[in-house]
Parts: C-alpha cells; sequence; structure tokens
C-alpha cells in the first residue's frame, strides 16, 4: 500500500512539475504587428508569422482615415472564418486586435467610437475570443494630456468604450505619449477596469525613463500588453538602450505574463526587409522570453574546433542573408544544410589526402564518387525548403557571384552578342558554378571558372568576335562614365 501511495506521490509531482513548464513556457508569447509587416487583414499574415518564429500577430481592424467605420474586412463572417481557419491550422495565434486607425485619426473627433470599438469586439470573438485590443491615442495630439477640456472628452469616452469591454469580457490596451505617473493618473480619471496601458518601450525612452523602473510604477495588472520594441533605427540586439534581459528580470518579479510584440525597431539600411527586420528582432525576443527558435535540420559539428564551426557557419550565413531568411527556422534550416556541405566537402578532400599518401588512384576515384553522390543530395535537401530561383542564389553566393559578375561583364563588352550566345554563355557559367561548388578552396573554385571563360572566349572568337578589340573599345566606355575595371 505504502509503495503504491509512493508512486502516485511521484506522479503527481510529476504532473506539477510539467505544468509548471508548460505555463512558464506560456508566460510570454512573441508576435507581430500585421499592417507593420504589411499584412494588414491579408490570409498571408500567419503563414509570414510562422516563418518568423512567432507565436501570433497582432491584427489589425484596417484603415480608417476620414470613414466612419474602419475598413473592416473580417466584418464578413465568412472571410473571418476563413483567417481564423489559416491561423488555426498554422498554429498561429491573433494575441491582440490592433485600432491602428487612430494613429492618426482624432478620437475626440470620432462620434462613431462606441460603434468602431463594437466592431473591434466583435471581430476579437471571431478570432477565437481575443481578449486585448490595442488603442493608440496619437490622433490626438498631445496637447490633449494638459487641455482640460479635451481631456476631459477623451476621458469620458474611453470609460464608455472600456466599460463596453469589460461587459464583453475584454480590455483596451492605451498607447499614451506618458510615463507610468501619467498613465496611472490617467487610467484614475477612466475608472474603468476595461482600460489598461498597452506597454511601449519606445514611449518610456522617449519620456527618458527608465523602463524597468516605469514598468514596476505602473504595475503588472495596468499593462495588457506589450510593444516591445524602439523607433526604426537599429534591430533590438544592436539597442544598448533596450535591455531585454532586464526587462525580462523585471517582468518575472512583477508577475507579468502576456504577449510582447515586434512594432519596429527597423534596421535603417534595410527597413523595407521585412523578413530580415522582424524575424530578427523575433529571434531576439524569444531567445530571452520564450522557447529559442531552432532548426530542425541537424548541425553536424560534433568533434569539430569551435572557431571553425563558428567560421562556416559565418560563411553559410550569407546564403540566408542573400534570401532575407536568417532570423527565421527555415532560415537556419537553410543554413544548417549549406554548413554540413561545407563540413562534408572538407573530409572527403581531408580523407582523399590521407589515401594520397598510399594510393593516389584510389584517393581520386573515392573522392569524385563521394563529391558526385553527395553534389545531388545537397541540391535536394535545398529543394525541400526553397523555391528553385532560391536555390540558384544559394549557389551563387557560394561560388562568389562569379556566375552574374561574369555574364554581366561579357554582355557590357560585347553589347552585339545575339540571344542564343547569352544562352550559351549562361549554361557553360551555371555548369561551371555546379563544379565549382564542390571544389576545395575559393582558389580551385575560380580555377573551374577560369578554364569556362577559356572556352567561351573560344567561342566567341570561332563566331567571329575580335575579342581584343571588344575588350579595348569597352575600357573606353567604362572609364568614359568614371568606372574601372
Amino acid at each position: 500500500m505504502k509503495k503504491i501511495s509512493f508512486c502516485f506521490l511521484w506522479i503527481a509531482l510529476g504532473c506539477m512539475w510539467a505544468s509548471e513548464m508548460v505555463a512558464q513556457e506560456a508566460r510570454y508569447q512573441v508576435g507581430v504587428c500585421d499592417w507593420m509587416v504589411l499584412k494588414r487583414q491579408k490570409l498571408g499574415e500567419f503563414d509570414l508569422a510562422r516563418q518568423l518564429g512567432c507565436d501570433g500577430v497582432e491584427l489589425d481592424m484596417g484603415g480608417l482615415g476620414q470613414r466612419e467605420a474602419f475598413d473592416n474586412q473580417l466584418r464578413d463572417d465568412a472571410q473571418a472564418a476563413r483567417f481564423h481557419h489559416v491561423a488555426d491550422s498554422l498554429g498561429v495565434k491573433v494575441g491582440a486586435v490592433a485600432m491602428s486607425g487612430f494613429y492618426a485619426q482624432d478620437l475626440t473627433k470620432k462620434d462613431t467610437y462606441l460603434s468602431l470599438a463594437d466592431d473591434c469586439f466583435d471581430t476579437m470573438d471571431k478570432m477565437g475570443g481575443v481578449r486585448v485590443a490595442f488603442l493608440p491615442l496619437g490622433g490626438c495630439g498631445n496637447d490633449w494630456t494638459t487641455d482640460k477640456a479635451k481631456r476631459k472628452e477623451i476621458v469620458r469616452r474611453l470609460h464608455e468604450m472600456g466599460e463596453r469591454a469589460k461587459a464583453r469580457g475584454k480590455v483596451i490596451g492605451l498607447d499614451t505619449p506618458l510615463d507610468a505617473r501619467g498613465n496611472l493618473k490617467l487610467l484614475k480619471e477612466i475608472k474603468s477596469q476595461g482600460i489598461a496601458i498597452f506597454y511601449k518601450f519606445q514611449t518610456a525612452l522617449e519620456c527618458g525613463v527608465d523602463i524597468c523602473k516605469d514598468m514596476q510604477q505602473l504595475g503588472a495588472k495596468k499593462i495588457c500588453a506589450i510593444h516591445a520594441s524602439n523607433t526604426d533605427g537599429r534591430w533590438l540586439r544592436n539597442d544598448s538602450l533596450i535591455d531585454l534581459p532586464a526587462i525580462r528580470r523585471t517582468l518575472d518579479k512583477m508577475g507579468w505574463s502576456g504577449w510582447l510584440f515586434v512594432e519596429r525597431s527597423r534596421d535603417v539600411s534595410m527597413v523595407r526587409n521585412v523578413k530580415m527586420n522582424y524575424g530578427a528582432n523575433v529571434f531576439t525576443l524569444r531567445e530571452v522570453f520564450s522557447t529559442p527558435v531552432e532548426a530542425t535540420v541537424k548541425l553536424n559539428d560534433e568533434d569539430r574546433p569551435a572557431d571553425y564551426v563558428q567560421t562556416i557557419l559565418s560563411r553559410a550565413q550569407k546564403a540566408t542573408d542573400e534570401l532575407s531568411m536568417t532570423y527565421t527556422r527555415e532560415g537556419l534550416n537553410v543554413r544548417n544544410i549549406v554548413a554540413n556541405r561545407y563540413f562534408q566537402l572538407n573530409d572527403i578532400y581531408a580523407e582523399r589526402d590521407s589515401l594520397k599518401k598510399t594510393d593516389k588512384k584510389l584517393a581520386e576515384a573515392v573522392a569524385d564518387s563521394k563529391l558526385y553522390r553527395s553534389h545531388f543530395a545537397f541540391d535536394a535537401d535545398l529543394l525541400l525548403r526553397l523555391r528553385p530561383d532560391q536555390v540558384e542564389r544559394v549557389k551563387d553566393v557560394m561560388t562568389f557571384n562569379v556566375v552574374k559578375v561574369t555574364y554581366d561583364a561579357q554582355c557590357d563588352m560585347i553589347p552585339s552578342l545575339k540571344e542564343e550566345e547569352k544562352a550559351q554563355i549562361m549554361a557553360w557559367l551555371k555548369e561551371a558554378r555546379e563544379l565549382a561548388i564542390d571544389a576545395e578552396s575559393s582558389k580551385k573554385k575560380h580555377e573551374v571558372f577560369g578554364k569556362y571563360k577559356g572556352r567561351i572566349n573560344n567561342y566567341l572568337a570561332k563566331r567571329g568576335y575580335d575579342l581584343t578589340k571588344e575588350r579595348e573599345e569597352w575600357y573606353k566606355r567604362v572609364k568614359a562614365r568614371g568606372g574601372k575595371l
């Protein structure tokens, strides 16, 4: 009997431990704002969120402008059902629904504010019972914080909206220009449990306050969700003003849980590159707050020096950078596939060099056999995750983009090339690339291309081109336009 009781005790403790782990994993969830990733109310937002490694999205209600209602296609039950189905099938949640139209529209001048709120609540229900709505007060300007009459009207309207939210089991998260002290005063004036603060790192920094201290002063119960980003400029991982580990410790201490959405923090040098910007920021947030994004393709780095592995990973990442997918799960898979190919080539040539000591002919035969078989396996692995045109770009990166550089140079040098001649040149360059991919060093790769460049020159000479003259004229044209060769 005692043994049975002891077993049940262990089972109970195990269940409690498992439940605690699940709760810990679900404590923080990471998402992106659909209007910022250029997917406002588009079905593709859910697949993009999945690619970026998000737990979910902050779905927008659609544009507002001078209209009396949001441009909300989810008002249609059939369309809303499609959105909900796609999100559910991809395992992507709707963490909040945003009324971002109020970034530009003044709440005090929209007499339809209650119907707008109801439309938002209806959409939240259709998308699976979403609890948090986002309402920015940017359209009201900043004068309302000191203009007593305008502030009073904002407070009145927010109280009404908040009471409606509370009646439907929801909360409206405000985005204001205020710090914790100012927000607490505003919430006290509104007097509605249906209104809270949608906290924003950017606002705290603009107010000149410490994010951690500001959140603590505001309190966990007053924060319904977080926009975990700064203004555009640099990624979160490169932003010295945002100490994410310290923020995580503060939120843990406060007992807060909920959604962290990336709104901005885009690198200004690539501000339009959605996947790189949001992939990088989601990746960083997940590293600190959630389960890190991990590859499903195993990296074959066992028993290899750490510095060598890092060098190879950096080299492989150039391919995923080219595809703007480095900080996504699929990007990590592609990076590992490319890195594993480099490891494999290293192993093949190391074995060849070892065998050469006793039998050179056998060494070359073994290496050629392994290169041949593994070459097509590499293609197949990439094609499982990439489109054919993307595979082409990966191969170009691995061969220093010689195909494009050489082809463009040939066409620029001889403007009179016929289409069939251009096609032949490209065919040979791509053939060279297939061989160069398997070469053991950058020098050997360039040697492969060098042989094919010679073939191309012979071909063009036989076609009647005077290459010496063409090259001289080309030099003159390039120099005339201020370029160099």
